[in-house]
């Protein structure tokens, strides 16, 4: 019987041991799986069935011709462009050159004229391109296409730029998660000096070697436009991870993972942007950072400068909101303190 116990005694350890190593097992393959899961979920929706929605176009000519090809295009493909009629072909080009279309058909000529905004993006102008070329070949008619702002030569379709985007969005994230894991009881003042050194760092590593591999990028006003703009996402990208960890710790460091890198990669349709996605990702996509910063560099850097108000402020609201929540993270850390010391006495 005493053997018998003592037998007993040694197993029980053993198993709560084996149980126990599972437990710390378990989670990394389960986050994992989640990680798996989101990916393949957010991913798969967002390219399952790319159609183009809402392309904005601009028509000049006469009004009846206007009319028509209009209402063709409502009644064939409804939904993919949003037609704006100018006066004429000078201010269909100022419209592309402000960036209000991605391009203008001009009409009522002998030979109907395509003009898009290269540096729009390939899926815009090649959606245009492609269908009103083919509108007008149904017709009889052969059309000419005269492709204005065009992407750099040595990054001819934006890839580049964009993974400049990514890549700066990503590493925000790694250094805040770095900070996090590395360094204990870090003070608001050394975290925002990492958020700002790192900002400014990311912009210039990022566009300058970007600029290198593409071999420039137009004119040094304009990239240095860019490298403002890339440092400012840097920092609101970082604002809002380190306000999620300061906030909620671990857990916040995945809910940022998961909505400032994940979601907001996908909602922005890649280099091809997000009016070929579905109406979820095109509702989110202007509001979150990647697509606005992809949008505000190539207004940089191929429009002079056109449309980077809207952009400037979402980015600015994300480092607003990210600032806010650090300090909303350090209050309720302050607090817990407080509480402590106050009933350590009554313990």
């Amino acid at each position: 019987m005493a053997d018998h116990g003592a037998l007993e005694s040694t197993q029980t350890p053993n198993q709560s041991g084996g149980r126990g190593r599972m437990e710390k097992l378990a989670p990394p393959v389960v986050g994992s799986l989640l990680l798996l899961f989101a990916l393949v979920g957010l991913i798969g929706t967002a390219i399952r069935d790319p159609k183009p929605h809402d392309i904005p176009v601009g028509l000049v000519g006469p009004p009846p011709a206007v009319q028509q090809i209009a209402t063709a295009f409502g009644s064939s493909a409804p939904g993919a462009f949003t037609f704006t009629s100018y006066g004429s072909e000078a201010d269909g080009r100022a419209a592309v050159d402000s960036r209000a279309v991605d391009g203008v058909v001009i009409l009522g000529e002998a030979t109907p004229r395509i003009i898009v905004a290269g540096a729009a993006g390939d899926a815009a102008t090649g959606v245009i391109t492609a269908a009103f070329t083919n509108a007008f070949k149904a017709q009889g008619a052969t059309a000419q296409v005269e492709v204005v702002h065009p992407f750099a030569a040595g990054d001819a379709h934006g890839l580049i730029l964009f993974f400049v985007v990514v890549a700066v969005i990503v590493c925000s994230l790694v250094s805040q998660a770095l900070l996090f894991g590395t360094v204990k009881d870090v003070r608001t003042r050394e975290r925002l000096g990492v958020l700002i050194g790192f900002s400014i760092l990311a912009g210039l590593v990022g566009m300058g070697t970007a600029a290198w591999i593409a071999g420039g990028y137009g004119s040094d006003l304009g990239f240095w436009a860019a490298v403002g703009l890339t440092a400012l996402a840097s920092a609101a990208v970082g604002a809002a991870v380190a306000g999620c960890v300061r906030l909620l710790g671990a857990p916040g460091l995945a809910l940022a993972a998961l909505v400032v890198v994940l979601l907001d990669l996908v909602s922005s349709g890649g280099p091809v942007g997000s009016q070929l996605l579905p109406d979820f990702y095109r509702w989110l996509a202007p509001w979150m950072p990647a697509g606005p910063l992809y949008s505000s560099l190539r207004g940089a850097l191929y429009f002079d400068g056109a449309g980077l108000g809207a952009p400037v402020i979402v980015v600015t609201a994300w480092l607003v909101g990210g600032l806010i929540l650090m300090l909303l993270g350090d209050l309720t850390r302050t607090g817990r303190r407080s509480g402590t010391v106050v009933q350590a006495p009554a313990a």
